[in-house]
Formats: C-alpha cells, sequence, structure tokens
C-alpha cells in the first residue's frame, strides 16, 4: 500500500511539476508547433483519461490536435454532456492557444477530473498553426478562417465541423484576442482594457431560451468567475470609438465559430482576450485568462449539464420538425432601444479608468426582412459548386418526387441593389416568387429539405435575399442576374 501511495503521489507530482512550452520559455517565447506536439502527447502518455487525435492537416500539411477528455469512451455516453472549445483561428491571436495549453495541464490533474463525470470534451488548441508560425491572422491561403464557417472551403474548417457533425456537441466555445491599440481609439485617448469579452449568439434565429440563458445566466456567473480570480470582463462590445462610431454586440453572421454552431441551437460563446501591442506583451496574464476563461465555461456547464442539455435536445428537435408556416429571418439590422451604455475605458493620458457613456449603443439584433421556412430547396446538378458546398455542410441531399400537395417557387430577379451590412455593403436583389408552371425534370436537381439539424443555417445560405447567403460570396455571386430567375428553386406545400 505504501509503495502504491509513493508511486500515487510521483505521478501527481509530475503532473503538478509539468509546464507548457510558454512556461518553460519563461514567457519570453511562444510556443512553436513542433513544441506543441510534443507537449499535447506528453500530456496524454500522463493521463488516462486524455487522447489526442489528429483531426485534420492545415494547408501547410501540419496537424489539427484534438485533446478529447473522457473518464469513458469518448462520446458514446448520453448521459454527459458534450463540450467543444476551439482556439486560434487567427494565427497572430496567440494566447488562446498557449491558455489552452495550460487547461489541457490543469484538467488532468486529479482534483479536476470530477469535470468528466459529466462532460466529454474536445479541445483544439490550435486551429491555424500556418498563421501562428508566422504570427498571421489568415491561414496560408490568405483566409480569414472566422470568416468560413458557411462555404468551408479552407482544410481546418471542415476539420472543425466534421468533428462537430460526428459528435454533435451540445456546447461550444471559440477562443480569440481582441486589439484594443487601434488608430482611432489611440487618438481617442482611451482604450478597452477588459482581460476577456465573451460573446453570446446573437442571431435571432437562434432559439430564444439558448439566447436567455446565455444572456442572463451564463454571462454573470462567467464575470463573478473572473473577477474572483483577479481578472475582468465585458459582455462583448464592437465598435467605438464613442462619437465616431456605433457599438453592438458582435455580429449576427453565421459564418463565424460562434455563430456557425449556435444556428443549430448550439449552447455557443466567443471569448476573447485583450491582446497585447505585440505577441508577447504580458503574454503570461493573457494566456492564464484565457485559461481561467475556459475553465468558468466547463465549470457552468458541469452545474447547469442537465438543463442545457434539455434545452439544447428540444430546441434541435424543432429544427428537425422545420413548421412551413414559421419565418426564418434572412436580413439583420443592430437596433438602439434607447439605452446608453456605461462603458469603463482606460486613459492613456492619466493611465486610470474612467466611465464613458455611449450614447449610439445598439444592444438589439432585429429581423428586418423574413421568409416562410420552405419544405425544402432544389439545387440544379448542374450547378456542381452548390453540391459540393452541400456536401462539405454534411447535409441531406436526397431525390426529390413531386406529388400533387407540392409547388415549386422561384425568384425572378427584377434588379440588385446594396443594403449596408455591420458597415460593410452586401447585394440586395429586388425578387419577384413566383410559382414554376412548366413541369421541371425532377432528375437534373439534387433536393436539399430544411426538416435537418442545419434547417435555419440552409434557409440563410439559400435565400436570394439574405444578407448572409451564399451569394454574397465570391464563389456564388454570379447566381444572381438581374432580369433572370435565381437557379435555386424552393418547394412548398400547397
Amino acid at each position: 500500500m505504501t509503495k502504491y501511495f509513493s508511486l500515487l503521489l510521483l505521478f501527481s507530482t509530475q503532473l503538478l511539476a509539468q509546464p507548457t512550452p510558454l512556461e518553460k520559455n519563461n514567457y519570453e517565447k511562444l510556443t512553436s508547433y513542433d513544441e506543441l506536439t510534443k507537449f499535447v502527447y506528453q500530456l496524454d502518455s500522463l493521463s488516462d483519461i486524455l487522447k489526442v487525435d489528429v483531426i485534420g492537416k492545415s494547408v501547410e500539411e501540419r496537424n489539427l490536435y484534438a485533446l478529447k477528455f473522457s473518464n469513458s469512451i469518448f462520446g458514446e455516453d448520453t448521459s454527459k454532456i458534450k463540450v467543444l472549445i476551439f482556439a486560434q483561428q487567427h494565427g497572430n491571436e496567440q494566447s488562446g492557444k498557449e491558455g489552452a495549453l495550460m487547461l489541457a495541464r490543469e484538467l488532468i490533474r486529479p482534483d479536476n477530473k470530477y469535470l468528466f463525470d459529466k462532460i466529454d470534451l474536445a479541445l483544439i488548441p490550435q486551429m491555424n498553426p500556418d498563421g501562428s508560425e508566422k504570427n498571421l491572422r489568415q491561414n496560408a491561403n490568405g483566409i480569414d478562417l472566422n470568416r468560413n464557417h458557411l462555404i468551408l472551403t479552407e482544410p481546418e474548417t471542415i476539420a472543425l465541423h466534421k468533428l462537430f457533425n460526428e459528435y454533435h456537441f451540445e456546447a461550444t466555445m471559440d477562443v480569440h484576442e481582441y486589439y484594443p491599440f487601434t488608430e482611432s481609439w489611440l487618438n481617442f485617448g482611451y482604450v478597452k482594457d477588459f482581460d476577456e469579452q465573451i460573446g453570446t449568439t446573437t442571431n435571432p434565429n437562434v432559439a430564444e431560451e439558448i439566447r436567455n440563458i446565455s444572456n442572463n445566466e451564463f454571462l454573470p456567473f462567467i464575470e463573478k468567475y473572473l473577477n474572483k480570480r483577479g481578472y475582468s470582463f465585458h459582455n462583448y462590445i464592437l465598435g467605438g470609438p464613442p462619437g465616431v462610431e456605433l457599438f453592438r454586440h458582435s455580429t449576427y453572421d453565421i459564418n463565424d465559430g460562434r455563430q456557425s454552431f449556435g444556428i443549430q441551437n448550439t449552447f455557443s460563446f466567443i471569448m476573447e482576450g485583450k491582446n497585447g501591442r505585440d505577441s508577447l506583451e504580458f503574454i503570461g496574464r493573457r494566456a492564464d485568462g484565457q485559461a481561467v476563461g475556459m475553465l468558468g465555461f466547463l465549470e457552468f456547464i458541469y452545474k447547469n449539464k442537465d438543463r442545457i442539455k434539455s434545452f439544447v435536445k428540444s430546441e434541435r428537435e424543432k429544427l428537425f420538425s422545420g413548421r412551413e408556416d414559421e419565418k426564418v429571418a434572412i436580413q439583420f439590422d443592430h437596433i438602439n432601444v434607447g439605452n446608453k451604455l456605461n462603458l469603463t475605458l482606460h486613459s492613456l493620458s492619466t493611465d486610470s479608468d474612467t466611465v464613458i457613456v455611449v450614447n449610439d449603443y445598439r444592444p438589439i439584433v432585429q429581423s428586418i426582412y423574413d421568409v416562410e421556412r420552405p419544405i425544402g430547396y432544389l439545387l440544379p446538378k448542374k450547378l456542381t459548386e452548390l453540391y459540393d458546398w452541400a456536401v462539405r455542410q454534411n447535409l441531406i441531399i436526397s431525390h426529390f418526387d413531386f406529388t400533387q400537395d407540392k409547388m415549386i417557387q422561384q425568384y425572378f430577379i427584377s434588379e440588385i441593389d446594396s443594403i449596408d451590412f455591420e458597415g460593410d455593403t452586401v447585394v440586395n436583389p429586388e425578387v419577384e416568387l413566383r410559382e414554376v408552371q412548366n413541369k421541371i425534370n425532377e432528375e437534373e436537381y439534387y433536393f436539399i429539405p430544411t426538416n435537418q439539424l442545419k434547417n435555419n443555417l440552409i434557409v440563410i445560405a439559400l435565400e436570394s435575399k439574405s444578407m448572409l447567403g451564399l451569394v454574397t460570396y465570391k464563389n456564388y455571386e454570379h447566381f444572381l442576374k438581374a432580369g433572370e430567375y435565381f437557379p435555386v428553386l424552393r418547394v412548398v406545400s400547397k
């Protein structure tokens, strides 16, 4: 018994003494891809709850690692909640990767193993290893991965969504950094100085119950959790400086890591730690703050496992039922409802905090254009780029059998205008929805039913007037031609 206890004590000591590469380098050098690879496999060898999987490769053929934590066979115990955390989509946002490695080390300690009585966790410490090695935002193809989750052209985002589709995680967190030292803010004389900003799903098609619990329960919990451990918090806020730009709570687009999973009625978040003036400034504190935020996320899920699983299951079932009479929002705007935001900023001249009142504060996302949900869509087989997209999105694709109780509709594009999208401009066609009078050749189309998990994503992606749709991307803009019919057909009940 004494020998056994001594071995157990030695094993625990090994875990406690396992420094991350950043710590080993005395916070003077960021963790390289090779160091990360060696470290995660070292942790794997020390723990019986951790298994390292390669889920894909980057453009330059570097491995994408998922660290799977479970005290059983990962994903098989249906009583548990499945959680996905992924970091460093942007290669120049280094603290997410470093924090994820710190978190992984902490999670295999004996005193944290209780979490895996209720949770199966997949932790991806580095989504963009190519960008990280060069300390650049984009991947090796020059693509911003966090704008690629709808069209899924990059191997890194494809690998992430393949993992999600395999396990259908109920809760996700996408870990980033925000840069407070932009020229406009420096000229203003104040900067945002929150250690962690955390944002919820803002697209109004995400189930209201999920958005309410996210805002009313999780955000207050994580604020207290971070504050208790010496880190400041703010609900993720974008825009400014005051008087120059409006303030809003992130995007409603579904092409990022948070909303692309949130639109599938997932308990989904983004966490933005404060970046430094350069990649190494205060990297120790920045990485630790990210690790604390991720651990707080897991603590909340552990304490509320049954509730979260229940409402995610219930809201996903609604996506599978897909009632036709329901509306789906496809155009949106950030709305000022009369609230003013008291924003604590750090003064560069006095080196102290000051409260600034923000008048142009738009906390609510509101639909400005809805469509009725169809039974499904018909995609012309000759448009192979559409079929390839549907396959990448893992959509159910079937043959369509026309019956008399069905009606096929098609949009006629009379002209193509534009609409403001969070400060950018996207296409906004004038359309007329017409019934297709001539019998179509069913062999020339693929059918995409909407009654599947990606129900809302399908509608948002394939509608001609959607400001978040495929037609807003260069790869698919040729579908919109003034004076012609939109090639994607709608199937509805008569």
